[in-house]
């Protein structure tokens, strides 16, 4: 008989979720991500900001701006180029004496008011060469032609329109005061200017030289041979034979800018400014001139990169304020160069000897934090060190050993750019032992092993295969050191740098390289332009545009340095840093 099977199934069981365990957000790392994400976007903003700030308002610096004539509510006249605008709140006083229309505009813009910054130029006449105007003062703004913005020597800008030019014998006036006459008058005049000033700091400068070289020789007789001496009467006799010849050739000289002079006194220009009043002055004392608002693009081009060649290759003038600064671009450029001169061997060779050969230990280790520690000092310090080790001891040393006929007027023994240099270089040491330290131990020593295992020496091992391939991480160390050293001033205000040096350090007497003269420095005008200037407004456009010119020279050198050093990485590809 079938027996029938019965199989059992269990029971379905109810669905029962997973159970994760909760995570928080903090422990996946997102917010810190997001953080450093956050800081580093900051960063570069604030860098691309300061940047877009500095560049923008230098590269403008020098772009040629029309002349407004602001007719005022009070019938006063001002003429000049608008430079800026802002709100401000004029104080009760000015307000009680406004119209009521004009209180009520003010009341509904929250007391504030426009105004706009007018550089009129003038400063002889008017005392100030800048002028605030208010819109509610503003009663009529026009751009007339016929009005001239020049350039001088002295005294800044000049705005005005130009009543009579005489030059050559002859005397424009009215209608026969033409563009294109009065710029090859003044090119004559210049050219005049510059033959003169030739004469005076070029051939009467090497006449005065010689005179001055050859009474330091008696001098240096006198000392050595006694006063008095045979010696020294023979010496005094021959200064004064060549003392009389330099004497004629100085009163040739004399006479003949005596003469440029005289006929340069004869070409005049005068000008009228908005209010009438005369200015006559000479010709060959303007720089520049044009009639602003009748320029055309290829006229304001023509200004624009005429002044960015004079702001390259001239000297400063108007206490800095306009001219060139070719010295302070030399005196940095100059500078730089010898502070890595200096630095690169004694950083590299400190750092090799404390890595390679100098046995582990606590003094090695109390060397390495005092080097370390040395990078926080402040850099004034420095500068005091440098002021009294180098140019008082060392500078004062070698005054008394080889030019003991200057004294008590010091040669070596005051602020100079290879003081600066040194000083500065002392300063960024620390710099290039820690970046080499960390270069030479990045080499694997299985290299050192090879090459010992060669028979090399220890030497030849550190001098062929440990350097080249640690160069790049010294290379690295060397552009900090110069982008920290080419941008420091405080050091510089203490052993060199001075606000005015136009003589470069470099020139045809010997030794042809002058380290002992005092020099310019970009990081020092910016300072002394922005905040020593007599006028912080004229001041200002040239605080950026040196800044500007300042990140560029030493985005150059860097740039040659790291291009170097990539060459390097490229020649050793296989090693690691």
């Amino acid at each position: 008989m079938p027996t029938s099977i019965t199989i059992a199934t269990p029971s379905a069981r109810p669905a029962v979720a997973a159970r994760t365990r909760p995570t928080s957000l903090g422990a996946r790392g997102e917010p810190f991500l997001w953080a450093l994400g956050g800081g580093l976007a900051l960063g570069l903003l604030m860098i691309v900001g300061f940047l877009f700030l500095v560049f923008w308002n230098g590269i403008v610096t020098f772009w040629p701006k029309p002349i407004e004539t602001v007719t005022l509510r009070s019938g006063a006249i001002v003429a000049g180029e608008p430079t800026r605008s802002n709100n401000y709140r004029p104080g009760p006083e000015v307000v009680a004496q406004l119209p009521e229309a004009e209180k009520a505009a003010l009341a509904r813009r929250d007391g504030y008011a426009e105004r706009t910054l007018y550089r009129t130029g003038n400063y002889d006449i008017y005392n100030e060469d800048f002028r605030w105007v208010s819109d509610f003062e503003v009663a009529k703004t026009e751009r007339p032609g016929g009005f001239y913005f020049l350039e001088r020597l002295e005294w800044g800008p000049c705005v005005g329109t130009i009543k009579a030019v005489e030059a050559g014998g002859r005397k424009l006036e009215g209608a026969a005061i033409k563009d294109e006459a009065i710029t090859a008058l003044h090119r004559t005049a210049r050219a005049r200017w510059a033959e003169i000033r030739a004469i005076e700091r070029g051939r009467i400068g090497d006449v005065n030289h010689t005179l001055e070289k050859e009474r330091l020789a008696l001098r240096r007789v006198a000392l050595e041979a006694g006063a008095g001496s045979e010696a020294h009467r023979a010496a005094s006799a021959r200064f004064e034979a060549r003392a009389v010849e330099l004497r004629k050739a100085h009163e040739t000289l004399a006479a003949e800018a005596a003469v440029l002079k005289a006929e340069d006194a004869k070409d005049r220009i005068t000008l009228a400014e908005v209010g009438g009043r005369e200015k006559t002055l000479a010709l060959s004392a303007v720089v520049r001139l044009y009639p602003a608002n009748d320029l055309d693009l290829g006229d304001r081009i023509a200004i624009y990169l005429g002044r960015w060649l004079e702001f390259l290759t001239d000297e400063p003038r108007e206490a800095n304020t306009e001219g060139g600064v070719w010295p302070a671009i030399f005196g940095t450029f100059a500078m730089t160069l010898l502070l890595v001169i200096a630095v690169a061997p004694f950083g590299i060779l400190t750092a090799l000897y404390l890595r390679e050969y100098a046995k582990q230990g606590r003094l090695v280790a109390i060397v390495r934090i005092s080097v370390n520690n040395l990078a926080g000092v402040p850099s004034i310090v420095y500068g005091v060190f440098g002021l009294g080790f180098f140019a008082y001891i060392l500078g004062g040393s070698i005054d008394q050993l080889f030019y003991p006929e200057r004294l008590p007027s010091p040669t070596f023994g005051t602020g100079g750019l290879l003081w600066a240099s040194l000083t500065l270089a002392l300063l960024t040491v620390p710099v290039v032992i820690v970046a080499t330290e960390e270069a030479l131990a990045a080499v694997p020593r299985s290299m050192r092993e090879g090459s010992l295992a060669c028979g090399a020496s220890k030497w030849q091992t550190i001098r062929n295969i440990v350097l080249p391939r640690a160069m790049p991480g010294i290379m690295t160390g060397l552009i900090l050191a110069m982008a920290r050293g080419a941008g420091e001033v405080a050091p510089l205000m203490l052993v060199g740098v001075v606000k005015l040096a136009p003589e470069l350090p470099i020139d045809g007497y010997f030794p042809f390289i002058h380290l002992e003269r005092s020099f310019m420095h970009l990081g020092f005008h910016i300072f002394d332009v922005g905040f020593q200037s007599r006028n912080s407004e004229a001041g200002k456009p040239m605080v950026f545009v040196t800044t500007m010119l300042l990140i560029g020279l030493i985005a150059l050198m860097n740039l040659w340095a790291i291009v170097v050093r990539n060459r390097l990485k490229r020649k050793f590809v296989g090693s690691s840093f």
